[in-house]
């Protein structure tokens, strides 16, 4: 799952390094919410154990390695646009021991003509098609890259989560409010796919749709540090596209969060929380 947004999917990342930690908040996504990821590939209504998967958009591998959990007969085919990605990706393979059973692409999502990703049974596209500057060519792409009868999951977030309480920080109550929706007018802008149906491009791609369901993540945090890294990395990225349209007092305050040394940064925080929604389709390919 990576861009402007901490989810962003990887596929549109133009650097091999990652200057902006965006790597890193992928890890933590991946860590922080694999409860709730592992939910949604127990899922997902397949017909049969899946044996050939393709991950689009696939960062650092939060969906390759759930999947491969999930289906343990499973190969992956992991397609990114950041070779350092995929680079971290084939490291966590070997640590995990499952470096046999990946293969990784780098490819621009975007282009007309992909690479050989094979016949899959499942392709999974978590937190990326809403880059896609054309989502009904990479949806007809998609649907003619899969076996007949094969399945596409489609997972997409409800923006960025949300951290803090809604009376925090004391001086400037409703700061994060304010940020979303600054933000949510940055995107609406830069992403325009970011909060789509994609029930109905789906079909009118080509595909069935079999379910679709909605995730909610209401996870208290205050024991976990990897939640206020979590929070730390997020806003980060958060002040990146509001900071046009903050006050000076509320861009203060986010600072003042922010200041890794400073007394009121929110690693030094009891009461955060991740609270935040995902979207799945589950869209088959007919016979």
């Amino acid at each position: 799952m990576t861009h402007a947004h901490p989810h962003a999917s990887p596929h549109s990342s133009r650097h091999d390094t990652d200057p902006d930690g965006q790597a890193e908040i992928l890890d933590l996504d991946a860590e922080v919410l694999a409860e709730h990821i592992a939910a949604i590939t127990a899922w997902l209504p397949v017909a049969r154990a899946p044996r050939e998967i393709v991950d689009l958009g696939c960062g650092t591998g939060t969906g390759t390695f759930a999947l491969l959990e999930r289906f343990p007969e499973a190969h992956v085919t992991a397609v990114d646009m950041s070779a350092e990605h995929l680079r971290r990706l084939r490291d966590k393979a070997c640590d995990a021991g499952v470096r046999d059973r990946v293969h990784t692409v780098q490819a621009d999502l975007d282009a007309a003509d992909w690479p050989d990703l094979g016949t899959p049974d499942l392709v999974w596209a978590s937190a990326s098609m809403h880059h896609m500057h054309e989502p009904g060519r990479t949806l007809r792409s998609v649907h003619g890259l899969l076996a007949p009868g094969g399945l596409f999951a489609v997972v997409e977030l409800a923006g960025f989560p949300r951290f803090l309480p809604e009376n925090a920080p004391e001086e400037q109550p409703g700061l994060e409010d304010r940020c979303h929706a600054a933000s949510e007018r940055h995107h609406a802008a830069h992403v325009s796919h970011r909060g789509a149906d994609w029930g109905p491009m789906l079909t009118a791609a080509g595909f069935a749709i079999e379910g679709e369901r909605t995730i909610t993540v209401n996870i208290e945090g205050s024991q976990d540090p990897a939640i206020g890294r979590y929070a730390l990395g997020s806003l980060q990225r958060l002040r990146h596209s509001a900071v046009d349209s903050l006050s000076s007092g509320d861009l203060a305050a986010l600072d003042r969060l922010l200041e890794v040394d400073g007394p009121q940064c929110i690693l030094r925080r009891g009461d955060l929380s991740v609270r935040t929604e995902r979207s799945v389709w589950a869209a088959r390919r007919g016979n």
